[in-house]
């Protein structure tokens, strides 16, 4: 069966969505990896200070466009990015107490899992839309957002045009019926036996 323009065009916008969501997972997994190399010994401290501030402006980045980009799909906790924002240099993390790092080594877990549950929901909608399934996208657009989206999902021009005639026809009727004119309305009447 072949596919539609609407499907492949839907396609083609969980492909960027999975991307999306991989290249955030691939940089959550370097952030953990850079905070925990630094207490180990004979490592470049300043050099992993240096790739940890800049992951972190990278996660900042695309956490704001995975969210806009995905919106109903987007399944991260708020507290993916308090984790981020709250870990200000590596110094100043392994300053703090046991408890504090195993309470951030839980939370970035949790955020791990929950963007991985969120990549294999956008998997599993490119492969049901790939089978042919009419998957149903929200849009930037739709969702008052503006310009950023990329568009899709949404009502077809051609769905709006059809509901239109047909409100509009409706509206005509009514008024013929309610107004009586040319006794059309009254015709009608005698016919419903009312």
């Amino acid at each position: 069966m072949a596919l539609s323009k609407k499907q492949l065009k839907t396609i083609e916008q969980l492909e960027r969505r999975v991307e999306l969501c991989r290249e955030f997972m691939n940089d959550w997994l370097l952030f953990n990896q850079i905070l925990s190399s630094y207490p180990n010994p004979g490592v470049n401290k300043a050099q992993l200070e240096n790739q940890f501030l800049k992951i972190k402006s990278k996660l900042a980045r695309e956490h704001r466009v995975l969210q806009q980009t995905l919106l109903d799909d987007y399944n991260l906790d708020s507290n993916t990015m308090n984790i981020v924002s709250g870990a200000t240099n590596l110094e100043a993390i392994y300053s703090q107490s046991d408890v504090a790092l195993k309470k951030l080594q839980t939370e970035w877990h949790r955020a791990f899992i929950a963007i991985n549950e969120t990549l294999g929901l956008l998997e599993d909608k490119k492969a049901r839309a790939e089978a042919g399934e009419k998957i149903f996208l929200a849009s930037a657009d739709m969702m008052g957002g503006g310009g950023g989206g990329g568009g899709g999902g949404g009502i077809d021009p051609g769905t709006v045009k059809t509901v239109l005639i047909i409100a509009a026809v409706i509206a005509a009727l009514a008024i013929v019926f309610v107004f009586d004119i040319a006794g059309i309305g009254t015709m009608y009447r005698n016919a419903l036996g009312m």
